[in-house]
């Protein structure tokens, strides 16, 4: 294993507020806002036009050259889709550390959209993921503090999901997705990066590199582990190819599309990479938010090489996207890179679709919130309202703006939207028969069982 590490991250971030956050502008002109919730209460949903004549423009062919600056608003409706299904990690993950199911799924996988609101999203899904990590990264795993707790080693990470009849007749394609859960706390992860790039695939890819922490959630397991006897990549890959040779033997025209926020983009893209060399074939996008630099430059341009199609969406005033690799990046012209560095230095990948928080009048501009604008909320605020880098933020934009504040203040209060309000009642406690409040068990279906998954490759949609 190859390793190198090229910068003190925690000591880096101390200056970054200062670099990248700009002025206040408390005193801009954010029109009247206290008369904005009820016109915006009020504001019907996007349409969802037939696109299947649009689809493989929508999914990257062509690098999406002419749909981003002005964004299309297909491409912007399908942004949103694919991240609301990648919100939906986080709101369905149980982060109660009193809880004996904290780090898994609220619901079991057969109606967990449906709970969350995303009946309507066209999609199924298929089969959940579980990660586990040998590397000790104590941020980007919750544990329970219960003493009977459903698992000490996996959280839940997210899930394979199918387009239904109708949703693959309107995109043009059996689109199967993967969403990966990020980090629920926020910009806090990055303390545990150490910058340290391993090899990927030592037999094939020897100058292929990527983040070590990264790698360790995707690819540990341990038989002593209920969840994780298999690695999230062991996971996921079957499962892919499962649904690939049945669509496919029904006829149909297949892609994948690869979806995920933070830690959720990382792990979205070394999917991406996995599964582009094992089904050269099969077309592969990326979708991510807010995600961190993930490989070297071996590893942007094998991606390259496979067609895997990534679209980065990215807040210029979050800081996670600048991580890891502060310093020694793709920003540097390679003759300023010291011979024999190159594949120490860490590289995006893909295009970017820039978003500016300071555009949009709802949102505050203090310089304190800074976790604030790398939730992914923030980020599907300002994607919905997004015109061009040259135009001014979408006045009639359909997404509802309380959604901001569901797990964050990011608003500002002239809107009267209380911060941080998605909570359950009472916390989750209820009256029993006898008065006395109690933590309720969960529904049998919710309960998560290793025995369940090991069993989902029976389910597959309907094709028609």
């Amino acid at each position: 294993m190859a390793s190198s590490s090229l910068v003190n991250i925690p000591a880096t971030l101390s200056n970054l507020p200062q670099l990248h956050l700009g002025r206040t502008s408390d005193d801009a002109d954010a029109t009247n806002l206290t008369a904005v919730p009820a016109l915006l209460s009020n504001t019907p949903s996007s349409p969802k036009e037939d696109i299947s004549s649009f689809f493989s423009e929508i999914h990257g062919h062509g690098d999406w050259s002419t749909l981003l600056n002005p964004l299309h608003p297909w491409l912007r409706r399908e942004i949103v889709k694919y991240g609301e299904l990648a919100q939906a990690t986080y709101d369905a993950f149980d982060s109660n550390p009193f809880s004996e199911f904290c780090g898994s799924c609220l619901y079991g996988r057969r109606r967990l959209l449906r709970k969350l609101g995303l009946a309507h999203s066209g999609y199924t899904v298929s089969k959940y993921i579980y990660a586990m990590s040998v590397v000790e990264l104590p941020r980007w795993l919750e544990r329970s503090l219960h003493a009977d707790a459903w698992s000490t080693d996996s959280n839940w990470m997210g899930y394979v999901a199918v387009s239904d009849d109708a949703e693959s007749r309107r995109i043009g394609c059996r689109d199967i997705v993967v969403a990966w859960r990020g980090t629920v706390t926020t910009t806090e992860w990055i303390e545990d990066i150490k910058a340290k790039l391993e090899l990927l695939d030592a037999g094939s890819n020897g100058d292929v590199k990527v983040e070590h922490g990264f790698l360790s959630v995707y690819t540990s397991k341990s038989e002593t582990t209920r969840y994780n006897k298999t690695s999230a990549s062991e996971q996921v890959m079957p499962e892919l190819r499962r649904l690939v040779s049945h669509y496919r033997l029904q006829g149909e025209e297949v892609s994948l599309t690869i979806t995920g926020h933070s830690l959720g983009g990382a792990l979205a893209l070394l999917n991406a990479y996995e599964a582009a060399s094992a089904m050269p074939d099969l077309p592969v996008s990326v979708i991510s938010f807010g995600a961190p630099r993930v490989g070297n430059d071996m590893f942007v341009e094998r991606l390259g090489e496979m067609k895997v199609k990534v679209l980065r969406v990215v807040v210029k005033q979050d800081l996670v996207p600048k991580l890891p690799g502060v310093l020694f990046n793709e920003n540097l012209k390679r003759l300023e890179i010291v011979d024999g560095m190159l594949e120490h230095v860490y590289m995006h990948a893909g295009i970017e679709l820039v978003l500016d928080a300071k555009a949009s009048p709802f949102l505050k501009q203090d310089g304190i919130h800074v976790a604030g604008f790398h939730h992914l909320e923030t980020y599907l605020h300002l994607v919905d309202a997004f015109l061009s880098s040259e135009m001014e933020f979408r006045s009639r934009a359909r997404r509802d703006v309380a959604l901001v504040n569901k797990t964050s203040g990011m608003l500002r209060e002239e809107l009267q939207i209380p911060p941080s309000w998605s909570q359950l009642a009472n916390k989750g406690m209820r009256r029993n028969a006898y008065g006395k409040w109690v933590k309720p068990t969960r529904e049998a279906e919710d309960i998560p069982s290793p025995y369940r998954e090991a069993a989902a490759p029976q389910f597959c949609t309907s094709s028609s």
